[in-house]
């Protein structure tokens, strides 16, 4: 049989087959994927070959299909492995808020690098349009437009209060896409604002610490009521960047992409070369100084950026 793994919990898989029933199933034996040492052979969103076992009802995989793409983060705590965080998506919706917890823009920037660097569209959320007053607004769109000039799609939201609701609801339709975020942006607000029978479990944001509790502890995908797909994935603390050699990392930056062939050298680093065209570009105000910090970090191999 032939199905698509919509949650994952660890050692178990469901699977959605082909006959509209869903199955609980394991990994047959030492289920490993050449080249990627990740914590989990399988993803939420890969389609799977299975058997099922004929006492328990359950299923066990033997065959994972080709992905069209993936998308992977570094365990912050095991430094040699990393993480699917979910396989064939047509997009990813990073959901973010400036205020409660605030969304650092190093943050951002690394998530959008790690799309950049698996060939996924990605589009910025920004969340609880509700908590801002006129000044706040105003900075928001400063923080909007440094990544619509580079080419990203940013809407702003608020889950709460159901505002442009319909607008994320008509870029959903009839894709498969990931939903991602710190805990406590309102992902999961917003998901059930997208769904309201889902009903997910949604947390309170730690006053002590100003950061959201984690409510959703597996990755998992729902079928959308207007068509497509939705994959919920538990809130990031920490994204480590996996498997981008340094010298590779200004590709997967788009308004650096552009300049890499007119640079002096032609294995310029971007850090402190001479005749870089990248530092000139960010010197004169074409790249955004807190870009070029985001890839400064990354390329000194820091694990996070304020």
């Amino acid at each position: 049989m032939q199905g698509l793994v919509i949650k994952s919990t660890g050692s178990w898989y469901q699977v959605h087959a082909e006959d509209g029933e869903i199955y609980d199933c394991r990994i047959k034996g030492k289920f490993r994927i050449k080249g990627i040492q990740t914590t989990n052979p399988l993803a939420v969103g890969d389609q799977v070959d299975f058997e099922l076992e004929p006492n328990s009802g359950n299923g066990v995989i033997d065959k994972l299909h080709e992905r069209k793409n993936y998308i992977i983060r570094k365990s912050i705590n095991l430094s040699k492995q990393a993480q699917i965080i979910a396989a064939n998506m047509d997009q990813a919706f990073l959901v973010v808020t400036l205020a409660s917890p605030r969304t650092s823009m190093g943050f951002i920037d690394r998530f959008l690098a790690t799309a950049e660097a698996y060939g996924i569209p990605a589009v910025l959320i920004f969340n609880k349009l509700d908590l801002f007053n006129d000044a706040g607004l105003e900075i928001l769109e400063d923080y909007k437009a440094i990544y619509e000039n580079i080419g990203y799609p940013c809407y702003t939201v608020s889950a709460l209060e159901g505002t442009n609701i319909h607008i994320i609801e008509d870029l959903l339709k009839d894709k498969t896409t990931l939903f991602s975020g710190h805990s406590g942006v309102g992902k999961s607000s917003l998901i059930n604002a997208l769904m309201p029978d889902l009903d997910i479990k949604t947390g309170e944001v730690s006053e002590a610490s100003d950061k959201g509790q984690h409510t959703t502890t597996f990755a998992e995908m729902h079928e959308l009521p207007f068509g497509g797909y939705l994959i919920d994935t538990p809130g990031i603390r920490e994204l480590g960047i996996f498997d981008i050699r340094p010298e590779e990392l200004g590709h997967y930056f788009v308004e650096m992409r552009a300049l890499l062939n007119q640079c002096k050298f032609h294995n310029c680093r971007h850090v402190n070369e001479p005749g870089c065209a990248v530092i000139k570009a960010v010197e004169e105000g074409e790249i955004e100084l807190s870009r070029y910090e985001s890839y400064l970090s990354i390329y000194h191999g820091n694990e996070t950026r304020a």
